[in-house]
C-alpha cells in the first residue's frame, strides 16, 4: 500500500488526483496540504484524513507525493520530496522553466525515487496501443496535430488559472501535444514558433532523423472550434490517433498502478518519467526563445 500526500486543492486535484487515490486497492490518502488553508481542511475533511499546514509534515506522514499544483509550485514541491525520500506523481509540465526541470531531475537521481509525469492521453491503454504499434510500424514523416480548447467560457473550472493565463496553450496542453507525437517520431531536435490570434500559438518540429511536426494550441478558440486532432502521415498512408476511451480518474489510476509497479520492482524507467517530462519542457522552452526572437532554436543532445 503507498500512502499517498495530495498537494492542491483546486479542481484537478479533488476531481482526479483524490478521486483516483481513494478508489485504488494499493494507495492510501494519507492527508493533504494546499496554498489555501480553508480548502486544504475541507478537501481533508471530505476524505477522513489529516490536513497539514507544513510541506515536510505531510513529507513524513507518506510514501510518495500526488502533486496537483502550478508546474513552479509542483518544482518545488517535488525537490523537497524526492530529496526526502518520496516517490512523485507529478502533473504536466514538470516546470516552467529547464532550470526547474532540471532540478527535479537531479533530485529523483540523486535519491533513487520513482516517477511518474500525468500525460493524460498516455494512460489511455487505446492511445498507448496506438502509439506502440505506430512507432513499430515506422516510415513515418511527418504529423499534425491540432488542439483549441476554449477554457474561458463561463463556468470551467479551469478558466481562472492564473499560470494557464499567464503561460496560455503552450504550456498548458502543448505537453498533452507532445506527448502524443514525440513517442512516435523521436526526440524534438529544432524549434520554430508563431503566435496567431486568440491566443493561437504554432510549431513547427524537426524530429531525430528528419521527420518533422507542426503544432497548433490555444485555450481561448471559439466554443464552435473546439477540437482535437493528430494524424501521421508516412509511408504506408495515413493514420490518426484516437481520443482516449476512459477518464481522467481512470487514467490516473492506471498511473497510480505503474508507479506502483515501478516502486516494487525497484525499476526506474518509466517511459513518462521525470526524465520524459524534462524532455517535453526543453521544447516548450526553446517555443518560448523562438516565439520571442523569431528564429529557429536547435535543441542541446
Amino acid at each position: 500500500m503507498l500512502r499517498f500526500g495530495l498537494f492542491g486543492t483546486g479542481h484537478w486535484a479533488t476531481q482526479t488526483h483524490a478521486a483516483a487515490i481513494d478508489a485504488h486497492p494499493d494507495a492510501e490518502l494519507a492527508g493533504v496540504w494546499g496554498r489555501n488553508p480553508d480548502r486544504a481542511a475541507e478537501l481533508a475533511r471530505r476524505h477522513g484524513v489529516p490536513v497539514f499546514t507544513e510541506v515536510d509534515a505531510l513529507l513524513d506522514a507518506c510514501d510518495a507525493v500526488a502533486v496537483a499544483l502550478p508546474p513552479d509550485v509542483q518544482a518545488d514541491i517535488a525537490v523537497r520530496a524526492a530529496t526526502a525520500g518520496r516517490h512523485l506523481l507529478l502533473d504536466k509540465p514538470l516546470a516552467l522553466d529547464l532550470a526547474g526541470a532540471d532540478r527535479v531531475v537531479a533530485a529523483a537521481g540523486s535519491s533513487g525515487v520513482a516517477s511518474v509525469v500525468f500525460f493524460t492521453q498516455r494512460f489511455h491503454p487505446n492511445v498507448t496501443g496506438f502509439l506502440a504499434a505506430t512507432a513499430a510500424t515506422g516510415g513515418w514523416q511527418h504529423a499534425r496535430a491540432t488542439m483549441f480548447a476554449s477554457i474561458f467560457q463561463p463556468g470551467n473550472p479551469y478558466g481562472g488559472s492564473q499560470w494557464r493565463r499567464d503561460r496560455g496553450a503552450l504550456w498548458d496542453i502543448g505537453p498533452h501535444a507532445l506527448s502524443i507525437i514525440v513517442p512516435v517520431l523521436g526526440r524534438v531536435s529544432r524549434v520554430a514558433a508563431a503566435d496567431g490570434p486568440s491566443g493561437l500559438v504554432h510549431l513547427l518540429l524537426t524530429h531525430d532523423g528528419g521527420a518533422t511536426s507542426t503544432v497548433s494550441l490555444t485555450l481561448d478558440a471559439p466554443p464552435e472550434a473546439v477540437t482535437r486532432d493528430f494524424v501521421f502521415f508516412g509511408e504506408n498512408g495515413v493514420t490518426q490517433a484516437p481520443p482516449g476511451d476512459g477518464s481522467p480518474v481512470t487514467a490516473l489510476a492506471t498511473a497510480i498502478d505503474q508507479l506502483v509497479e515501478e516502486v516494487d520492482a525497484g525499476t526506474r524507467d518509466h517511459h513518462c518519467d521525470v526524465r520524459f517530462g524534462r524532455e517535453v519542457v526543453a521544447v516548450l522552452a526553446a517555443a518560448e526563445t523562438a516565439r520571442a526572437e523569431a528564429r529557429t532554436v536547435e535543441l542541446a543532445p
